[in-house]
Parts: C-alpha cells; sequence; structure tokens
C-alpha cells in the first residue's frame, strides 16, 4: 500500500485512511464498509491486517459489527460545535444553551461539577486574566455530558473580585450558564477568543472522557471579554477529537 514514508503500522494506515472517509462522509452513516476482501485487494495486504484495522476503527466507536452482515459506519456523524452559539446568554428561563442545542439535535445534554475552588491560575490562564503569575482565580470544573456520555470537559477561570459571593463559587448547576449569570452581574460577554490546538490526551482527560487508545483531543483555550475589553472568564476545553469539529463563521475583514 502507498504509505508516503509512513512509518506506523501497516493495520494503523488502513484505519486511518477509513477514518478520513467517514470524516468526509465518503462512506456515509449507516453505510456498509468495504469486505475484507476489498479492503486486502486495495490495500495490498492480508486478512488479519484488514481486522487488525476494522478493530480499531469499532473500539473508535467509527464502525460497528454486525454478526453476519458486515461492518458499518456509525450511524450518528460527527458532532459539530458552533462556539458562538454557547456564548451569549440564555433568554429568560431558558436552560444553558448546551443542553438547548443538544435537544435541537434530538440528544440529551447534562453537566457534572467536577469542582469548584480558588486556585492559583495557571500561567497561561494568569496573562489572559490580567493576574501575576501564579495569582488566584475562581476555578468551575467540569464534564459535559451528551447522552449521559462524557463529551467535554471544562475548566473555567474567573477573577477572584468579580467571582466571590457569586453562584460561580457555588457548586450546583448555574440556572443559564455562566454567560447568563456573568450578564446578571453586570458583565455581558462582548466578544471571544479561541485558540485551538490537537495533542495527546493526559491521563485524567484519557480516563474521565473514557476515550479509545490513541486517539487526539480538542483543546480550546478561550478568553471571553467584557465591556471595555476586560476579560471575565478563561475556558480550557477538551473534547474527543475523533467525535467532535468546531464551526466557525467570520466576517472577511
Amino acid at each position: 500500500m502507498p504509505h508516503w514514508n509512513d512509518t506506523r503500522p501497516a493495520h494503523q494506515q488502513i484505519a486511518a485512511e477509513l477514518r478520513d472517509r467517514i470524516m468526509a462522509r465518503r462512506l456515509e452513516p449507516g453505510s456498509k464498509l468495504p469486505s475484507t476482501q476489498q479492503l486486502m485487494t486495495e490495500f495490498g495486504v492480508v486478512g488479519t491486517t484488514v481486522q487488525k484495522a476494522l478493530q480499531i476503527l469499532k473500539a473508535e466507536g467509527f464502525a460497528v459489527g454486525q454478526p453476519g452482515r458486515g461492518v458499518f459506519v456509525r450511524e450518528r456523524p460527527n458532532h459539530t460545535i458552533v462556539p458562538a452559539s454557547y456564548i451569549a446568554p440564555s433568554e429568560s428561563g431558558a436552560p444553558y444553551r448546551w443542553m438547548e442545542r443538544a435537544a435541537a439535535r434530538s440528544r440529551t445534554g447534562a453537566t457534572r461539577i467536577l469542582d469548584v475552588a480558588e486556585v492559583p491560575a495557571p500561567h497561561d490562564v494568569a496573562e489572559a486574566l490580567g493576574l501575576a503569575d501564579g495569582g488566584t482565580a475562581v476555578l468551575r470544573s467540569r464534564l459535559m455530558l451528551l447522552d449521559d456520555e462524557p463529551a467535554e470537559l471544562v475548566r473555567s477561570y474567573y477573577p477572584v473580585e468579580l467571582a466571590r459571593g457569586t453562584r460561580l463559587t457555588d457548586r450546583r448547576r448555574i440556572p443559564g450558564g455562566s454567560p447568563t449569570l456573568l450578564a446578571e452581574l453586570g458583565h455581558p460577554p462582548r466578544e471571544f477568543v479561541d485558540r485551538v490546538s490537537a495533542r495527546p490526551p493526559t491521563s485524567e482527560e484519557f480516563t474521565v472522557l473514557e476515550l479509545p487508545a490513541e486517539v487526539c483531543v480538542l483543546r480550546t483555550f478561550r478568553v471571553v471579554h467584557s465591556d471595555g475589553g476586560r476579560p471575565i472568564e478563561v475556558s480550557v476545553m477538551v473534547k474527543a477529537g475523533h467525535l467532535y469539529e468546531l464551526e466557525y463563521r467570520l466576517p472577511v475583514l
């Protein structure tokens, strides 16, 4: 098989090629994957190599085996997230937009609070919030779920003088989410800046997000600004790179 100097084992190369076809929807959700014989012919490998490749795709949730019928592409395509849709405060009495957007896709969104505490801010967070290196921030750490499955690990940091004495320091969920509360406190979100990167997961991310082996995560470092450019929230959001896509729509300047 052509490998473009790819030093990975053949089964990993085949899994990567099929994964790309699935994510690009050249293999449609619910469609049957080519047979083992077809894949053997296409890639010039033996059957055991094809089976190893298919096992990777099954473990990652890209493919499902149906005894006596073959291997099929997962029914549900990648979940596309539009970050801008989560920044604005919710309408009066409406749920947090994460839940709202999930419901629009016939899915159930939920939040699990993992930790709320005053902590020394990591260097990049302190810099974004305008704190001295190692300065204190209020951390809200939570796990976002879709249909009771881990979807995203989120750590949000807030300036102490803004958060103390508010629901941001409460371990309970915030009605309408933090954008709604921040607006009620007189700090409406006006702008956000995202830095997105991909990397292997940490041990915590691998465990909490219940990731299969050899899957990278998408890491988004987001700074939300209010009036006058004041930074009011910094969030580090980590999600499985093989299940989610980010969509941005921006004017051409």
